[in-house]
């Protein structure tokens, strides 16, 4: 999942100027696919629980297992 945060930006005193619109567009470009094609997912790196090495610490041998509920 990607994120893209928009940002109001203020007019530039030369805005009429045609490089002016090229240099802002060069700029909405290259931030566009910094932040779209970034590597970075940390939803893909969160921790889901307790792991081997905290079972070890604190005695537990086996992992928990949950306890099916009465219908």
């Amino acid at each position: 999942m990607a994120l893209i945060e928009t940002n109001s930006m203020a007019v530039p005193a030369r805005a009429g100027s045609a490089s002016g619109l090229v240099t802002e567009i060069k700029g909405f470009w290259k931030r566009f696919f910094a932040t779209a094609f970034n590597p970075y997912r940390p939803e893909l790196h969160y921790m889901r629980g307790p792991g081997p090495a905290w079972r070890a610490k604190h005695g537990m041998d086996t992992p928990l297992r949950l306890k099916p509920r009465d219908l």
